[in-house]
């Protein structure tokens, strides 16, 4: 077999280079170890900044998104009793639109699907070789049979755990980690939302987050510890826990029912460093994670697979290597803004086990002041929003 781009991971960066690479007429295979349910199934998070809509869109992937996709123009903080709304608008001009990384992968796999695009699920074994050479090769076994695919170029799309990070030699790559001592146990139901933007709640019994992904569906979270098994809580538990910490009015107003999905996500935050090693790209979680805190997963995902397609376009139309060249360092100047934001955003609203009275009170004193300053409620928005792609 052979290819312009091997594409690792089916997931929405992967697929989306493959669509954006597609329209310039440029040919991708895309090799993925699950099966196409388990692709379609997979629940994700869904804030999409104005960026990541406009990449869609240029993908010509957004119809769906821009008919159901809901826009929020602000986010509510909720700590010592009070909510407080932050005007994300009114400080950027711009807006949020929630729309879930489900739907994004739905319509992404619709669109390769009807382009003919060759996409290898349950590819196995999947290795890379000669990424530091001109002709790279990934060898997978597919349907019962070893495989070769030459191609010019590698896109590592597989995520944290997948295999294109792990096939950089470690004196090539350095890696940055911070573990936090907490995660979130997440459900997913089909109940009418607390509130029509997203509520972030820091109580004296921990962190909790209320989203949605409709008017119709809510998609909650509760502070927990990273190993919990959601299995060992049941729906009524979770509702009791995140009731406990929303303020009254809020809790009175929550509306509770059975779980579509119930699953905890430890949070980390992680950078690898350079995200090119010859002719392998890392983009998304391959290259870097944040904790969801700051909803930056599958945005600064997205940008990666801007810039790299950007890239990849220009060598191939004039021949140029530059795009190439400077794609680890554009990225990572803006992964490295986003880290910042979303591990200060964790600090400020989670329950930290060693931390003192001394330190929450730190925290709600912060809180009152993003909450009343409109300098600080600046500086929040235009983070929260999305900084330029």
């Amino acid at each position: 077999m052979r290819t312009q781009v091997g594409i690792i991971g089916a997931g929405p960066s992967g697929l989306l280079l493959s669509q954006l690479l597609h329209l310039e007429g440029i040919d991708s295979v895309v090799l993925e170890r699950r099966s196409r349910e388990h692709v379609l199934g997979r629940v994700r998070a869904g804030v999409l900044e104005p960026g990541t809509v406009e990449v869609l869109r240029r993908a010509r992937v957004a119809a769906r998104l821009d008919a159901e996709g809901l826009q929020h123009s602000g986010v509510r903080l909720a700590f010592d009793g009070r909510v407080e709304r932050i005007d994300l608008e009114a400080h950027t001009g711009r807006h949020l639109t929630v729309y879930g990384q489900t739907e994004i992968t739905h319509d992404l796999v619709e669109a390769r699907e009807a382009a003919g695009a060759m996409l290898c699920y349950e590819a196995e074994d999947v290795a890379i070789e000669g990424a530091d050479g001109a002709s790279p090769v990934l060898r997978f076994r597919w349907r019962g049979e070893p495989r070769t695919l030459a191609c010019d170029f590698v896109a590592g799309c597989d995520g944290f755990h997948g295999v294109s990070r792990r096939s950089i030699p470690a004196a090539a790559l350095r890696t940055f980690e911070r573990v936090y001592p907490f995660g979130w146990l997440g459900i997913l139901a089909d109940t009418r939302p607390v509130s029509d933007e997203l509520i972030y709640s820091s109580d004296e019994h921990g962190f909790a987050l209320c989203s949605l992904r409709s008017p119709t569906r809510s998609r909650c979270y509760v502070q927990c510890a990273p190993d919990e098994d959601p299995r060992a809580t049941s729906d009524e538990r979770f509702w009791q826990l995140l009731r406990e910490r929303l303020p009254s009015d809020l809790a009175a107003r929550l509306e509770t029912g059975p779980s579509l999905e119930k699953s905890v996500a430890p949070l980390r935050s992680f950078v690898a460093e350079p995200m090119r090693y010859g002719r392998l790209f890392l983009a998304g979680d391959a290259a870097h994670i944040v904790p969801p805190t700051g909803a930056k997963g599958l945005n600064l995902a997205v940008a990666d697979v801007q810039r790299l397609a950007d890239a990849l376009i220009d060598h191939y139309r004039n021949g140029t290597t530059a795009g190439l060249d400077a794609y680890s360092d554009g990225c990572l100047r803006r992964v490295w803004r986003a880290e910042r934001f979303s591990a200060w955003l964790t600090a400020l609203l989670h329950r930290h086990p060693e931390r003192t009275p001394f330190d929450r009170r730190l925290q709600l004193a912060e809180l009152d002041y993003l909450a009343s300053s409109p300098a600080a409620q600046a500086a929040f928005a235009e983070n929260y929003v999305g900084l330029p792609l």
